[in-house]
């Protein structure tokens, strides 16, 4: 990935534009950004002034603004934002493997991931609320804090502008590892292809959960490795330090098929178990549309 494009690429309009209409963001999910970690109910105003409506039978006289009575000879009362303490961590697989991308995938699994986190940490911070990035290989490269500071967007962007994907993937080892450094219950965003045994990222997995976290795993992968298209002899470049063949696909489609549908059948059946979100997204799927569905069938679930 070029160090030289510009950060900003990350939070893609049409992305943004979608999912900034959910209800999420509308504030109508009181308890905070899909995961319903707000477990008490936000009653009254917080401290922080947003905006005046009209006043309607029912209301609290104390919440008039006399001063806008005075002017205007109308009763106003003023709002305020919900305050919120949601405590979110962006962990984002920058493996090897994620630099894959196929004919049929407009952009590799990493870049596609990026805009995933990207705009997550965006909506975690316009609903104030703090967002950290973890990025990672087979151990921890980048570990930002969770922060709602105006300028910590930039940082988030200006860390994944730069990310280089190397090494093997160690997920199991890394949840073990993030599930012993973050103390406060919060919401985790998992990000990865989960090329990795099953067990061992299940494992890691119910140690976050262990730990009170809520938890979003979002399964990437590029069309070509769901559905293994190849027709005519190929060449299969290994990732992860695995090597070079050359093939007839055809003779290897139905084991690979199977292989992989036992590998999305164990994370899934790990991850229902234990009450972990898992959401595969394909990189040729548009994001806006994957992405917002996913966050208003989450708010709708918190609503019901």
């Amino acid at each position: 990935m070029a160090e030289n494009k510009d950060p900003r690429r990350f939070l893609d309009p049409k992305v943004l534009s979608k999912i900034s209409r959910l209800d999420i963001v509308a504030r109508l999910v009181v308890e905070g950004f899909v995961t319903g970690l707000h477990k008490s109910p936000y009653h009254g105003f917080s401290v922080e002034f947003a905006e005046h409506r009209e006043y309607v039978a029912g209301d609290d006289v104390k919440h008039i603004d006399w001063k806008v009575f005075g002017r205007s000879d109308r009763y106003y009362i003023k709002q305020y934002e919900e305050e919120t303490n949601l405590s979110a961590t962006i962990l984002l697989d920058t493996s090897e493997s994620m630099k894959f991308k196929s004919d049929d995938a407009p952009m590799s699994k990493l870049e596609y991931g990026s805009i995933v986190a990207a705009s997550l940490a965006f909506l975690v911070l316009q609903q104030r609320d703090t967002v950290g990035l973890v990025t990672f290989v087979d151990q921890i490269q980048e570990w930002l804090p969770p922060s709602s500071h105006p300028s910590h967007r930039n940082l988030i962007l200006n860390t994944l502008n730069s990310l280089k994907p190397q090494k093997k993937t160690g997920l199991g080892k890394i949840f073990h590892e993030v599930a012993d450094r973050v103390k406060r219950k919060g919401l985790i965003i998992v990000i990865s292809d989960f090329l990795d045994d099953a067990r061992r990222i299940v494992s890691g997995l119910r140690h976050l959960k262990y730990r009170r976290h809520e938890i979003i795993a979002f399964h990437l992968m590029d069309p070509a490795e769901r559905h293994f298209p190849f027709e005519s002899m190929t060449t299969f470049k290994g990732l992860e330090e695995l090597g070079t063949i050359i093939t007839d696909p055809k003779a290897l489609r139905q084991s690979y098929l199977e292989e992989i549908e036992n590998h999305i059948w164990e994370l899934k059946r790990g991850c229902r178990q234990d009450r972990v979100d898992y959401v595969e997204l394909l990189t040729s799927q548009p994001l806006d549309i994957t992405l917002s569905q996913y966050l208003a069938t989450r708010a709708e679930m918190k609503l019901a």
